[in-house]
């Protein structure tokens, strides 16, 4: 049976599973092509036997799989056929599988043995991706390789037996490469960073012992009393509940650390825990597991009548890790509360913060009596065990550094004579201990030293090398080594032999080695070693399913839906997950909700959604006002405590009410209100505009804020205060300029003016390269003050638009007035010399415009040489030098293809910049206006959140941008500009019919020469160039590409028709209200790919846009009807709905004869 060139890939099926298993950790595509060769393997192994009735596949599995891995594959199996006709719960394509095992078996299939077949290969998948992502989370890494995957599946038996069971020995990763030191400094975030690792990782340990070989003991009571269990187990539950206490406060001070802070202050979480002397458990229990006599009262509990067969019963091997490896994992809470000491010193030595100091130092001092204690236990039962013991870090098994692993690998290896085959290093992953035994029969000693993946016997190196180049320095010389997965540990009862301490390993061909150890002890360590490689991967399996038996079992009850909104269940009538899709960290996205939804997601106590936070805040006013957000979070923070009668039934009957009361606040309250407190940090943080606006808002916030009593809040509390205060003393000015960089920028060039001759600033007497760096200061400062919430909900097309969008309007404004002085100066300018020489000049800004990256500006010149005034001034054109005519072209080419120049031009560019912001006010308002505001579920309209995270995206965009100041000094006398106002009084039509007028007057038309005009400039019009007076070094990085691509915007080609006797009126504009199309125009074109463009001038004689000589493209807007209806036709509004002529200009000319 063959499965290779299959005709698909499914590779992203174990993508899905990985979300499933490790929703946290992300994959590379090399990994889970591995992973799909492996299910191949597998099917291709299942078919083998040409089953055609689920009977058959379990029958194949339980002959092929090893045990327990068969019982627990097939029980996934038997549930997927019983959920089939609700609904499909596996990962991996049963619809392409299924047609592909007919054409490989040669015969029809019933679709449910497909179904069976693929539950049992998602299974394994699902076992695989597991165990390497445990293996990638114990290194402290967040992406599974091929080589991770390869690495962990060569330290787990049952797997390494099922793919490879007749290979000598793998070698399917190399040598790793050199990390650093696990010796090497750390600064305290590191050291916070690694000691939450070590936290997850005793975690797993202490509920490793908890949930699997305690729950054998504590379940049956006719063996085992409780105080039996309590003298085997001591006080292990009050250390997991102070463990899962002070890991869960760590993580919600890392979560809540704010930008400003130089590390999380983690200090408070220890002195927290230790005044309340929740450490003390650790001395019990530590005087329990180190008393003398504790191990033999431990195998008489083990060993007593009917003990040994209930332990056999629960799995294979269980006995033995009962007998072996339980009473060394029993002493990894004395190692962790020592560690912890430590790691509270070097916190102290690392702390920044003398506040965090001060609550390392008392959490220290409130627990020297414990410290002392533990020393003193530990001192008479440990002096001989080193902290590094293999068999007492069962489940923590990697070493600090891979590297140090090979090292010691590499020098072992160097140490034995004989050595033959592949490096030690290249098929095991880690070195477990060594020792002298006995080897039982032959009566000589053995050196061994044990791997994850090894075991070699060696013997006292006394004679010459037995190879010839091998070292003479070789202490010892190799004997025999088996492969751990190929080899069965049996233990050897004293009575057995005429050796004691003995231990038998069976090789897979039935022959056996007997070793023996000096003492009891000795056996114990190694057995405890020999059997936790043997069956840990089944240990942990069980865990696994024990922790998912009992969530599913242990629902925590809260408040009633009556007392508390956000308790309500989620259902399809109140919110809906986007399908199939899944953040990188696994979080489910949300596509629409109620408001209550949304906050309870904003702030849910399972897990911390930074993105969600941002987004939400950016768009939340377009379906909710600032005041009712305050008052929703305040009533999420309000939680009201659940009924005792509740509480009772809540674990049965197991947990008195006071505990399950305890963990409903430690698990939901205290998360869910530090979440609503980290949203209120976000929101006066980056969002105080709405607290600015509204200053009854600003004192009801200071008010909740201040009312949040607890020390667990109290930082988080002083953190927003701190916060208020510092941006209500911020007054609203002019933008500071007083930024340091790393060069000084260039001094202000001056050409005819001077500094101070303000009376006679104007185009031609200032310096063409000042006047665009002075307009790109200013028209970056507006670009960098416009905020999100100016743009979501398109709220600058709306009648309150001068509050939500001041920002915006002032760019809008100034690019408008500019646009328009640049067409004033060209059509004033009556003599054609003077106006080539504006022309010129003009041109000459736009070239300084492109090297300083400012595109807005760029477009503004185009946007005015488009205009019809300027546009039809063919004598003008005619005289400007072909070099700058081709200049213009170039900035034209910008706009055209959909932007795509200009697009490849901004990712390309070092910032700063100020971008075209057309594009994106354009996305905006077709995202808006394309997508509903609500979707209709079941008869309720639910808040589409998904389109606003599409505007927020768009905004993203904008933000990239705004966080670079350009390098240039700010003259205060040339920022005129910032108060321009062509029109003066005029109204705009009068304003347009003005220029349009003048353009007639300066080059009537049909001459075939311009008329002559006196000169108005008394100075000199030759340009001083653009070449500044001293080079200006560049300092500057690329850009972080954009994202996405924003939306494509169309263009359509206007007619040219143009009669003779046109009556000398100004056309329609880009910048002239429309009238709205008809009802039966706009429907029609509604149909098309383009609407039709809202700046098409009129067809016919009145248009004097046409020319005889050139057709100039004009932009089309894909917009519904009702918006234009609905826009209140005054000059600036209308041109924010079309992105304005500024924003979506006119195409320049083309190339002019």
């Amino acid at each position: 049976v063959s499965f290779n060139d299959l005709p698909f890939s499914f590779s992203f099926a174990p993508m899905c599973v990985l979300n499933q298993v490790h929703p946290n950790l992300v994959s590379q595509q090399e990994a889970l092509q591995y992973v799909e060769e492996l299910i191949l393997q597998l099917l291709s192994m299942l078919c083998q036997a040409q089953p055609r009735t689920c009977q058959d596949v379990e029958e194949r599995v339980q002959k092929s799989f090893p045990h327990p891995i068969d019982k627990w594959a097939l029980s996934d199996a038997q549930s997927a056929i019983e959920k089939r006709r609700r609904r499909n719960p596996l990962a991996l394509p049963v619809d392409k599988i299924h047609p592909l095992l007919k054409e490989v078996l040669g015969y029809k299939i019933d679709h449910q043995v497909s179904v069976y077949m693929v539950a049992v290969l998602e299974y394994i998948s699902a076992d695989i991706l597991k165990l390497a992502g445990n293996y990638v989370r114990n290194i402290r890494h967040y992406e599974i390789s091929q080589q991770d995957i390869t690495v962990a599946m060569c330290a787990d038996k049952v797997l390494m037996n099922m793919f490879h069971q007749d290979e000598e020995d793998i070698s399917g990763f190399p040598l790793m490469d050199e990390e650093p030191s696990a010796n090497e400094e750390q600064s305290y975030y590191e050291l916070v960073k690694s000691f939450m690792a070590d936290c997850r990782q005793y975690l797993r340990q202490l509920n490793l012992i908890i949930r699997v070989f305690r729950e054998p003991f504590n379940s049956n009571s006719m063996l085992f009393s409780q105080h039996d269990v309590e003298s085997i187990f001591s006080r292990i539950l009050d250390i997991h509940e102070v463990t899962v206490k002070l890991l869960g406060l760590i993580e919600d001070t890392v979560e809540m650390t704010g930008e400003g802070s130089p590390h999380p202050l983690v200090g408070s979480c220890f002195e927290d825990l230790a005044e309340e002397l929740a450490f003390d458990p650790y001395e019990t229990y530590a005087q329990d597991m180190l008393r003398s006599g504790f191990h033999e009262h431990f195998l008489s509990q083990v060993s007593k009548p009917g003990a040994s067969f209930h332990l056999q019963s629960i799995c294979e091997g269980f006995k033995e890790a009962v007998q072996y490896v339980l009473p060394r994992l029993l002493l990894t809470p004395v190692y962790h509360c020592l560690h912890l000491f430590e790691i509270l010193k070097q916190l102290e030595e690392k702390s920044q913060d003398d506040e965090d100091k001060e609550c390392l130092k008392q959490a220290i001092t409130a627990l020297l009596n414990l410290q002392s204690s533990m020393e003193r236990i530990c001192s008479r039962s440990l002096a001989k065990r080193r902290l590094s013991e293999s068999a007492c870090r069962f489940y923590c098994h990697q070493m600090k550094g891979k590297h140090l692993a090979i090292k010691k690998m590499n020098e072992i290896q160097k140490n034995i004579d004989g050595w033959e085959g592949k490096d030690i290093g290249q098929c095991c992953n880690e070195f477990i201990m060594e020792g002298t035994l006995t080897r039982v029969g032959a009566k000589h000693e053995r050196h061994i030293f044990l791997f994850d993946g090894l075991m070699i016997c060696c013997k006292s190196n006394h004679g010459p090398p037995r190879l010839p180049g091998a070292s003479s320095t070789a202490e010892y010389r190799l004997k025999e080594k088996f492969f751990m997965r190929k080899v069965q540990i049996n233990d050897k009862d004293d009575k057995e032999g005429e050796y004691r301490h003995a231990f038998e390993i069976i090789l897979k061909d039935g022959n056996s080695v007997v070793f023996a150890a000096k003492s009891a002890e000795e056996k114990n360590g190694w057995m405890a070693a020999l059997i936790s490689l043997q069956y840990r991967s089944t240990l942990e399996r069980m865990l696994d399913t024990a922790m998912l038996q009992e969530e599913k079992e242990e629902q925590m009850r809260l408040p009633g839906a009556e007392v508390y909104r956000f308790a309500e269940p989620d259902s399809e009538e109140n919110v809906v997950f986007e399908e199939n899709v899944q953040s990188k960290s696994g979080i489910p996205i949300i596509k629409a909700g109620t408001v209550l939804k949304l906050i309870e997601r904003l702030t849910f106590h399972m897990y911390a959604d930074p993105n969600f936070v941002r987004t939400f805040l950016t768009t939340y006013r377009s379906f909710c006002k600032p005041r009712e957000l305050l008052d929703l979070l305040i009533e999420r923070f309000e939680i009201p405590e659940p009924k005792p009668a509740d509480a009772n039934q809540t674990e049965g009957g197991e947990q008195p009410p006071s505990a399950e009361l305890k963990r409903f606040r430690k698990e939901f309250v205290q998360p869910v209100q530090l979440r609503v407190l980290n949203v209120c940090r976000h929101w006066v943080e980056h969002h105080f505009y709405d607290f600015e606006r509204d200053p009854l808002l600003l004192s009801e916030m200071e008010d909740f804020i201040a009312s949040v009593k607890g020390k667990a809040m109290k930082k988080w509390v002083e953190s927003i205060t701190k916060i208020i205060q510092r941006k209500k003393q911020v007054q609203v000015s002019v933008p500071s300029h007083s930024i340091t960089f790393q060069n000084s920028p260039p001094p202000i060039e001056w050409h005819i003016c001077k500094p101070g001759d303000t009376e006679h600033f104007d185009l031609m007497t200032l310096h063409p390269i000042e006047i665009a760096r002075q307009l790109t200061l200013l028209e970056s400062d507006f670009y960098r003050a416009v905020q999100p919430s100016e743009l979501v909900g398109s709220v600058w097309t709306k009648e309150d638009k001068e509050i939500h969008s001041p920002n915006l309007l002032r760019m809008i404004r100034h690019t408008t007035n500019l646009t328009l002085w640049f067409e004033k100066c060209i059509v004033e300018t009556e003599n054609l010399e003077e106006r080539v020489a504006v022309f010129s000049r003009i041109i000459e800004i736009l070239q300084v415009f492109q090297e300083l990256n400012n595109f807005n500006g760029v477009l503004e010149v185009v946007s005015a040489m488009n205009s019809a005034p300027v546009y039809r001034l063919d004598h003008t054109f005619e005289q400007i030098p072909s070099r700058q005519r081709k200049i213009l072209e170039d900035a034209h080419e910008l706009s055209e293809d959909h932007y795509k120049k200009y697009l490849a031009k901004l990712r390309s560019i070092n910032p700063p910049c100020v971008p075209f912001f057309g594009i994106y006010l354009t996305n905006i308002l077709k995202t808006e206006e394309g997508n509903p505001d609500f979707l209709h579920r079941h008869g309720k309209d639910l808040i589409n959140f998904s389109k606003r995270r599409k505007v927020a995206e768009i905004t993203g965009e904008i933000q990239q941008y705004q966080n670079q100041p350009y390098c240039l000094r700010v003259e205060g006398d040339i920022r005129f500009f910032e108060n321009l106002n062509p029109m003066g009084d005029l109204s705009e039509k009068d304003f347009s019919d003005y220029l349009f007028h003048k353009s007639l007057e300066i080059e009537p038309r049909q001459l075939r020469s311009a008329p002559r005009f006196a000169k108005k400039y008394t100075y000199p019009l030759k340009s001083p160039g653009i070449r500044p007076t001293s080079a200006r070094p560049g300092t500057m990085r690329h850009p972080t590409p954009l994202q996405n691509e924003p939306r494509k915007i169309s263009y359509s080609r206007i007619p040219d028709s143009e009669s003779e006797g046109t009556p000398a009126s100004a056309p329609n504009s880009p910048r002239t209200p429309l009238t709205p199309p008809p009802a039966s125009a706009a429907s029609a074109a509604s149909s098309s790919t383009d609407v039709g463009s809202v700046f098409d001038s009129p067809q016919g004689p009145s248009s004097p846009f046409h020319s005889s000589k050139t057709r100039p493209l004009t932009l089309t807007l894909s917009l519904p009807t009702d918006i234009i209806e609905r826009i209140e036709c005054d000059h600036t509004t209308l041109f924010a709905v079309f992105g304005l002529e500024l924003w979506l200009p006119v195409c320049c000319p083309p190339v002019r004869p």
